[in-house]
């Protein structure tokens, strides 16, 4: 979580420089949308379909004392995963024209869209490093190791701010994208220094006869479907938005903003507990994974209810606070903070789907969570046609209709894959959560009324006092009236960061010889 912290820092600091130089211009509408493309392929090919297959098979191996079959694994899927990135992203650039046609940048006149094109052909290159990445990401996570891979995203953002240091006076928003390539080599070079002590030996051959090669496939299939849909829902709101002049941009804003609490909550809680579930499966002791679910959403719950709250509340003073400078003006701050709050509704379902679909990981059922995920693309194409478009009648901005479509789907999904894992795990801990949630509850809604207050209090003063204040206000009565309550999280969550800082050392080297 510490990394990921980190990680917000540095790519907060990126996306004050980009909104610094281009505010919610065309030329940023056009390269957000030529992400689009290659962040599909990442996903696919490496991102979170490659881990949730892959981890459980590879800590298995580990679990069972079985390392030349772990590390034959490696090596398969490695190469794998190289040659399918390569293609799929030349395939890319060579349609790339037709995919801002027709679905990126629909609604940008010709001349953004050319420049569209251009910037998904060099961003195409992200994909294959980053697919090789991912994967050595996945083999330090199955070894207990965290660090390198939660710093990987930093040095990515990194990248781009050397990118707009070093080009953007030559070569305007292509020195962005240069940056982007730039980050994702550091991004590989640092899971390659994180591999550093373990015994890794590489085979050549994809293994396609290997029955944990092949097992690997069946379960990312049904993963890359799901990761497909996820997709889409971007996909569809950019394409949406295309038509309004700075919605892309917009979006991506209030998006990055959104997902700062939700990658440091969800994200931290997620990919650390993965491994930890995989073993326990492994074992046989699903009334543990059960416990262990429980708890993590306890902690889940108890950082993503106020922080919902704290994003709603002060939405306007925070995005002034980071952007409102140079070419990002009074006008864009309405539009991004729209969006962000919408969008930070559906905060705690985004963390509890992360969490519950790496239950179903871990037990290897990629198929659920892809049925799942499916319908709900077809929710939030259905909900984001019906709400930006009631938006923009009742004027609204539309780009607040396409976050609060978002927000709706994935509640759904939360609700969909909570119920469906019930009977898988004997339950879900309801009994363990209750005692935690109604505190929780209780101390956000007199969060809420300071932070109220606090604007009140503020409201002709500067962006960086309210917005900067009213968070340290909102933690400060939080927590406070959290410990009142005798809240175990509150009394509690300082505890794993001593233990980490006092043995952290010694069990990292344990896991390294004996495995998760």
């Amino acid at each position: 979580m510490a990394a990921f912290v980190l990680s917000n820092l540095i790519g907060l600091v990126r996306q004050m420089l980009i909104s610094d130089a281009f505010g919610t211009s065309r030329a940023l509408d056009a390269f957000n949308a030529a992400l689009r493309f290659p962040d599909l392929l990442f996903s696919l090919v490496a991102g979170g379909a490659l881990a949730s297959a892959f981890v459980p098979a590879f800590t298995g191996f580990l679990t069972r004392d079985e390392d030349d079959r772990a590390w034959r694994l490696t090596s398969a899927i490695f190469q794998l995963v190289l040659v399918a990135a390569i293609v799929a992203s030349l395939i890319g650039a060579l349609v790339a024209p037709w995919l801002v046609a027709v679905l990126v940048g629909r609604g940008f006149p010709p001349a953004e869209q050319a420049l569209t094109v251009s910037l998904m052909r060099i961003l195409l290159l992200t994909p294959v490093v980053f697919a090789l990445s991912g994967l050595l990401m996945g083999v330090q996570n199955a070894h207990g190791r965290f660090l390198m891979p939660a710093l990987a995203p930093s040095f990515y953002w990194l990248g781009m701010i050397l990118g707009l240091v070093l080009w953007l006076p030559e070569r305007g928003i292509y020195g962005l994208a240069w940056g982007a390539v730039l980050g994702a080599l550091m991004h590989l070079g640092l899971q390659v220094v994180g591999l550093r002590g373990l015994r890794a030996p590489f085979s050549f051959g994809f293994g396609l006869a290997d029955p944990a090669v092949r097992q690997v496939g069946r379960l990312m299939g049904p993963r890359m479907l799901g990761v497909a849909a996820n997709q889409v829902n971007f996909l569809v709101t950019t394409s949406l938005a295309s038509y309004m002049a700075g919605g892309v941009s917009a979006l991506d804003y209030a998006w990055r903003v959104f997902t700062m609490p939700q990658v440091v909550i969800a994200q931290g809680l997620a990919v650390a507990a993965l491994p930890a579930f995989s073993a326990l499966v492994a074992q046989g002791d699903l009334g543990e994974v059960r416990a262990r679910l429980a708890d993590t959403l306890r902690g889940l719950l108890f950082l993503a209810v106020p922080a919902t709250v704290g994003m709603i509340v002060l939405r306007d003073p925070i995005i002034a606070m980071l952007f409102e400078r140079g070419a990002f003006g009074a006008d864009s701050t309405r539009l991004v903070a729209a969006a962000l709050g919408f969008f930070a509704v559906g905060l705690v379902a985004h963390g509890t789907v992360e969490l519950v679909s790496r239950a179903f990981y871990a037990l290897q059922d990629t198929r659920t969570p892809v049925l799942v995920a499916g319908y709900t693309v077809l929710v939030n194409i259905v909900l984001s046609l019906v709400l930006g478009l009631g938006f923009a009648q009742a004027g609204y901005p539309p780009v607040a209709g396409l976050a609060l479509a978002t927000s709706v789907a994935v509640t759904l999904e939360m609700l969909a894959l909570a119920w469906l894992l019930r009977p898988r795990l004997g339950g879900i801990g309801w009994a363990r959560i209750w005692p935690s949630l109604w505190r929780v509850l209780l101390a956000s809604a007199v969060m809420a009324g300071a932070l109220v207050a606090w604007l009140a209090l503020t409201a002709a003063r500067g962006p960086w006092l309210v917005g900067l204040g009213g968070a340290i206000v909102g933690l400060a009565v939080y927590w406070g009236v959290a410990w009142a309550l005798a809240s175990r999280e509150a009394r509690a969550i300082l505890v794993p960061v001593r233990e980490w800082l006092t043995h952290g050392p010694q069990r990292r080297r344990r896991m390294d010889r004996r495995g998760p």
